[in-house]
């Protein structure tokens, strides 16, 4: 038999899962923290084309390290081309939907 403490216990379970579940509304910014966050933006993106361009010189050496270690023992690696991967293409332009005819 199912305990009176247990029933409470669901039953309260039951009472707070909506404010579980509720969404808080947005943050309104001031024009301050708008700024910021813009600027915050640029280090940010700033900060991983230069992480981005060390990686690529870091691969650079050391592929051109591998070429020099195989042409050391006479076999000769011809590297494949890479080519530098595309923009992605733009997202089209949604259309309004045309209202239901009954």
């Amino acid at each position: 038999m199912i305990s009176k403490k247990a029933l409470l216990i669901a039953a309260l379970c039951l009472c707070t899962t909506g404010a579980v579940f509720a969404k808080l509304p947005a943050p309104q910014l001031t024009e301050e923290q708008k700024a910021k966050a813009a600027e915050a933006k640029g280090k940010a993106a700033a900060a991983a084309k230069m992480a981005a361009e060390q990686l690529a010189k870091a691969m650079d050496r050391v592929a051109d390290g591998y070429i020099k270690a195989q042409k050391a023992k006479g076999v000769t690696v011809k590297p494949t081309p890479i080519a530098a991967p595309a923009a992605p293409a733009p997202a089209p332009a949604p259309t309004a939907a045309a209202p239901a005819k009954k």
